[in-house]
């Protein structure tokens, strides 16, 4: 049977912020959550079931080996950048918001403000809040570098406590 873009593969690894869950259509990655498979599994289905209809899911064998190791280089300060190919699914607004976090450099941050402005919307930070929160690829597309105007560290789907460890290990120093 070959393989369609409707086959979703997944595993998790083990991090310095906890298990992570990964999944993957054969397009690129799609989806990473915070916790065990055991755990974000009911949530990994409900997703793909909305967005790509589908509720074929293949543990992985090799097929994320790649991301998991950009995932511990980045850990281990060997990497800025990944060049892993990601599937992203979402709203034309939400994708609009995700290709632009890709902008934001390594160990730098922007405001919700700033990405309103950046998209052209400048009357759309709330907007942009949201599709942060539903960015289905943390960490990969760095939604956690997107802070409050006041440089507040505000909302992260793993956490305010991960976000914080991330921009620390990027070099940015948060505030508090």
């Amino acid at each position: 049977m070959k393989p369609s873009s409707r086959v979703i593969y997944y595993t998790e690894m083990e991090t310095p912020i906890g298990y992570l869950t990964i999944a993957a259509t054969t397009k690129g990655v799609c989806w990473i959550d915070f916790g065990m498979s055991k755990d974000t599994f009911p949530a990994l289905q409900r997703w793909a079931k909305r967005w790509l209809n589908t509720e074929q899911f293949v543990p992985a064998q090799n097929e994320l080996d790649d991301v998991k190791q950009q995932l511990t280089d980045y850990f281990e300060k060997k990497r800025k950048t990944f060049d892993v190919q990601v599937d992203l699914y979402g709203t034309s607004f939400q994708k609009l918001v995700w290709q632009n976090l890709f902008t934001i450099p390594y160990g730098q941050v922007r405001t919700y403000k700033d990405i309103a402005m950046q998209i052209n919307a400048p009357k759309a930070v709330r907007a942009v809040g949201g599709a942060n929160h539903q960015n289905p690829v943390p960490i990969i597309v760095p939604c956690h570098r997107v802070i409050g105007t006041n440089g507040n560290l505000v909302g992260y789907g793993g956490g305010i406590e991960i976000k914080k460890f991330l921009l620390n290990l990027e070099g940015y120093q948060v505030k508090g």
